[in-house]
C-alpha cells in the first residue's frame, strides 16, 4: 500500500504526456507517442513494472483510456484499438472474446 505519490522508477527518462488509471491497471503515453501499461492484466498475470506496448511499434498513439478490464487507444491517424475483457461487447470487435494484444476496430 502506498500512500504518498511516489515517481514510477521505471519510466524514468520517458516524457509521459498522457496517464489514464483503471480499476485494475494504469496507461502511459510518452512524448514519442508509444504506450506503456502495468497492473493486473487480463490474462490473470500481473505486471508489476510498467511494460511497452509493443503492438503500436512504428504508430503514434494521441490518447488512451484504462476501463476496469480493457483499453483504448486512439492513433494519430485516427484508428481506434482496444483490448482486455471483451464481455458485453466492450471492446467493439462484435464478439464478447478477451483480446489480449491490441487489435484495431
Amino acid at each position: 500500500r502506498q500512500l504518498l505519490p511516489r515517481r514510477v522508477e521505471a519510466l524514468a527518462g520517458q516524457r509521459v504526456v498522457a496517464v489514464s488509471a483503471g480499476g485494475n491497471h494504469s496507461l502511459v503515453i510518452t512524448a514519442s507517442g508509444a504506450v506503456w501499461s502495468w497492473g493486473w492484466g487480463v490474462d490473470g498475470q500481473r505486471e508489476l513494472l510498467p511494460t511497452k506496448v509493443e503492438a503500436f511499434a512504428g504508430q503514434r498513439v494521441v490518447a488512451v483510456s484504462a476501463g476496469d478490464n480493457h483499453s483504448l487507444a486512439v492513433t494519430a491517424h485516427g484508428d481506434v484499438w482496444s483490448w482486455g475483457w471483451g464481455g458485453q461487447g466492450l471492446l467493439g470487435h462484435g464478439d464478447v472474446q478477451l483480446q489480449l494484444l491490441p487489435k484495431k476496430i
